[in-house]
């Protein structure tokens, strides 16, 4: 009880203390405020730039394209082949009528054109659609593909999707690099402005060691408004970051350009963003006021 009754003190103390120091106060939640809310925006471009890396790759496909000779068997024994290969994800059979047919369906032109056709003179083939476990490995399946009999041709858009894997990969790196640096700037920033709140308040600390308080009870104090000041400086951001991105989502109807550029549905989306940043200015609050009690002012 008595541990409890010290922290319930502890508490409303620090509340004072912030409110008390309104001026000081508000110079630490300001800074917490800015600089999470560009740590908020790098965080979402960041994720929907992953996000969209990821669905590109999810949609690269490998097609296989049979003889024309290809009989039902032969296609059956074909697509358990398929199916046996490590880094294969999902086949799909895509008969030569059924081709034509969507061929037909979408062009006038085609439709004259491939209706004079016998089924003998069609040059369309049999294909499978093969999506892949590792987009990395695409290329080696590719020709493991090609090494099935009664494979003719095996495409994928090769050269192209190497290189696309490869910016995709340096995207990934930069934009968590990015992140990572930001959050770390963040934390020096308000860090150093708790710092100079707390080292301005020298002369209180100076008197409640001279009443005889401990290092602990000087330092819990300070470390709870350092607490508070992160979950006041987060809150700004947390409403911008909710009601920002689900105003965005809904006006460009969840797309960027393109059906192509999808963006992350706001729920849970917006709730994992806010968390992050209540829980980065809550420690960093903390770290900040522990680091200025303990070092600088050498208690």
């Amino acid at each position: 009880m008595k541990a409890i009754r010290i922290l319930s003190r502890n508490i409303r103390d620090s509340f004072k203390s912030v409110f008390r120091n309104f001026s000081l106060s508000l110079a630490s939640i300001s800074c917490i405020t800015i600089t999470l809310i560009v740590v908020a925006i790098s965080m979402v471009l960041s994720l929907n730039v992953n996000r969209f890396t990821e669905l590109v790759e999810k949609d690269v496909t490998i097609v296989a394209f049979l003889d024309l000779e290809t009989n039902d068997v032969e296609i059956n024994d074909i697509s358990q082949k398929l199916k046996g290969l490590n880094n294969v994800e999902s086949v799909k059979f895509k008969s030569k009528q059924s081709i034509s047919e969507d061929m037909m369906a979408s062009s006038e032109t085609f439709k004259n054109i491939m209706s004079e056709w016998s089924e003998a003179e069609s040059p369309i083939q049999d294909t499978f659609q093969v999506k892949v476990k590792d987009i990395k490995l695409i290329g080696k399946t590719a020709d493991e593909i090609k090494a099935i009999e009664k494979v003719d041709v095996v495409k994928y858009g090769e050269g192209m999707v190497e290189e696309l894997v490869s910016i995709f990969d340096i995207v990934r790196r930069a934009s968590f690099i990015a992140v990572v640096a930001l959050i770390v700037v963040t934390a020096f920033l308000i860090i150093n402005t708790i710092k100079i709140t707390i080292f301005s308040r020298k002369r209180e600390i100076e008197i409640m060691r001279l009443v005889g308080a401990s290092n602990l009870n000087i330092k819990i104090p300070f470390i709870i408004e350092g607490l508070i000041l992160g979950v006041l400086g987060s809150i700004i951001p947390i409403i911008a970051t909710c009601y920002g991105y689900t105003a965005i989502y809904d006006k460009l109807g969840g797309k960027l350009f393109s059906d192509l550029i999808k963006m992350i549905k706001p729920a849970p989306f917006i709730y994992f963003i806010s968390l992050v940043l209540l829980i980065i200015g809550m420690i960093v609050g903390m770290f900040g006021s522990l680091r200025a009690v303990k070092k600088y002012l050498k208690i």
